[in-house]
């Protein structure tokens, strides 16, 4: 395997030192409660796996949230049938969702474009509709599955570690509720940052490169690409379902409503919004959306009137009306703006952004030496 370089290492630990001191630097954005900090984690993972598959292959799916929910439902059982510990539930998870992505990964990928792109659509539909109503007995439908009491969990019995009353998800019979849950989440962010920082550098990862820049060129050279493409299509939908496994761990249910083409679309979201083909981007995207989703959601007219107070009479007022627009229930305005102005003005997302600050800040290098002056002198015949 590859060595990391300086640059690599760097940036892993960076992203481990941001990550793991969330709580503490998003104290005055309102948002360093563990809830919303295990969904950054959650959703940030879900991103960085969609990546693997639209910014570094070139695939745009409109289904991982059939693996997503996939995840959450295997989860689930995992905790019912076998043993309130993660663990398990994480390992079934993750393998569910991998063979259900080789399937609807080999059906797909016989089109691309476009064709591939509602291909996965479909099969995300169907399986909402099938967790919906048809397998009603395996998802529990629009009710939706849940731990209870009278759940079998054969380890736990056999072990003797049983727990008395309402079950809830364990590590090695410590609870994940509160900041425990957070940085449980946390853990396997930077563990799946850290492997697609390694694909992302692999041979494997320049063939998928290859195949985003000019899929039929290579297929012309001789190369089946088709490998490599379900191959980024299974890894992405087992990030996917490793996503919906700790979404059912820090909330121990499993609803249909996480199969929808809504939350599909939301990856894509954020993916674009904190820029495609990137590392950090990604999950930069899914905070930014989370954050939007739960903290000017919540805002109302009387959180406004504290914030506008500072206006003369009857300016006040008008500010806290039209202020009021953009929150509370329109927070999809305000998001729907941001997400323009990144479109129009950082067509690479958010990194973008970030590149041509540090391009402004960053000392001018040197111009590279022209040709005439770096190749040898022609000497004179002897």
């Amino acid at each position: 395997m590859r060595t990391m370089t300086r640059n690599d290492l760097m940036l892993l630990l960076g992203f481990a030192a941001v990550v793991l001191a969330m709580p503490i630097w998003l104290q005055p954005f309102g948002a360093a409660y563990p809830d919303l900090l295990q969904r950054f984690m959650i959703f940030g993972i879900f991103a960085v796996g969609f990546n693997i598959l639209f910014g570094l292959t070139g695939y745009l799916s409109f289904g991982h949230a059939a693996f997503f929910g996939v995840g959450s439902y295997a989860a689930v059982w995992s905790f019912k049938l076998l043993s309130l510990d993660a663990i398990p539930a994480m390992i079934f998870a993750i393998v569910i969702s991998g063979v259900f992505a080789l399937i609807i990964g080999y059906l797909s990928l016989r089109r691309s474009g476009i064709y591939f792109s509602i291909l996965t659509l479909a099969f995300a539909q169907m399986s909402y509709n099938l967790a919906y109503s048809v397998l009603t007995p395996i998802t529990n439908g629009e009710t939706g599955l849940q731990l209870t009491i009278n759940d079998p969990r054969y380890l736990d019995r056999v072990f003797g570690d049983a727990m008395p009353g309402q079950p809830v998800p364990t590590l090695l019979g410590q609870s994940l509720g509160g900041f425990t849950g957070f940085y449980f989440c946390a853990a396997f962010l930077i563990l799946t940052f850290f492997i697609a920082q390694r694909i992302t550098g692999s041979p494997f990862g320049m063939m998928l490169k290859g195949i985003k820049s000019n899929q039929t060129r290579m297929n012309y050279t001789g190369v089946n690409t088709r490998p490599y493409t379900l191959a980024a299509f299974v890894i992405s939908g087992m990030y996917a379902g490793l996503a919906g496994a700790l979404m059912a761990v820090t909330d121990p249910l499993a609803g249909a409503e996480r199969m929808q083409w809504t939350a599909s679309g939301e990856v894509v979201l954020m993916t674009i919004l904190g820029g495609a083909g990137t590392l950090v981007g990604p999950v930069l995207g899914a905070w930014i959306i989370k954050y939007f989703e739960n903290i000017f959601s919540a805002l109302n007219d009387s959180i406004l009137a504290r914030f506008w107070s500072f206006l003369p009479d009857g300016l006040d007022h008008t500010a806290v009306v039209v202020s009021g627009k953009f929150v509370g229930e329109g927070w999809f305005l305000t998001l729907g703006l941001v997400f323009v102005l990144i479109v129009v003005f950082l067509p690479g997302g958010v990194m973008e952004g970030v590149r041509r600050i540090t391009t402004l800040v960053s000392p001018k290098s040197k111009p590279p030496a022209s040709p005439e002056s770096t190749s040898p002198q022609p000497q004179p015949a002897e």
